[in-house]
């Protein structure tokens, strides 16, 4: 597994997943993503976003769309997609980043923090009343300094051998017991007796 930047071949992928998981994609760029990819087999198992926000009071960088395919789920992917969205953050010098998400625990074990929302700046007060009009009622903002991201040993083992795994798929197809009915010893209208 590996974690690149999104190509422009990625952009309907991406489109797809993040309806699917119902993510927020306001002012979606898929340059402004990265993947985490399978390297034997080239499957995305889950993508990651950094958003600018440029203002008057200065820069800010909020991590968003985080998602994970539930095949991937519990193997680290998301772990490393986070890793990867903060080093870029890094990158782009930015000391602290944001996320407006209703998972805060998940950010928390890599050391983000809940911020109440009259200590946030301005936009990022703005982006968590948006987030929780349109996609996640129950948000929270966290905040990071980029220094001391922390990546828990368990996850950076498992993301070494992620593989897909078979997800929950129950059948939907109804049969006699789902009516109350003893197949064993049912009669039906029809019985020929054979």
């Amino acid at each position: 597994m590996y974690v690149r930047d999104a190509k422009n071949r990625d952009e309907a992928w991406l489109l797809d997943h993040i309806e699917e998981m119902a993510l927020d994609d306001v002012a979606f760029r898929s340059r402004d993503y990265v993947i985490a990819v399978d390297e034997e087999t080239d499957e995305r198992a889950g993508f990651g976003r950094v958003r600018i926000h440029k203002t008057e009071d200065g820069d800010y960088c909020e991590l968003t769309g985080v998602g994970v395919l539930p095949a991937w789920r519990g193997q680290g992917v998301g772990a490393h997609v986070v890793e990867r969205l903060v080093e870029t953050a890094a990158t782009e010098e930015f000391d602290v980043v944001y996320s407006v998400t209703d998972q805060p625990n998940y950010l928390v074990q890599f050391g983000f923090e809940p911020v109440e929302s009259d200590a946030l700046p301005a936009r990022i007060r703005e982006r968590l009343a948006e987030k929780r009009e349109s996609v996640q009622p129950d948000a929270v903002a966290t905040r990071l300094d980029v220094d001391t991201f922390e990546m828990p040993a368990q996850l950076r083992e498992a993301f070494k051998n992620a593989s897909p795994h078979e997800v929950g798929a129950e059948s939907t197809e109804a049969d006699a017991e789902d009516f109350g009915i003893d197949p064993d010893s049912a009669t039906y209208k029809y019985d020929t007796g054979r």
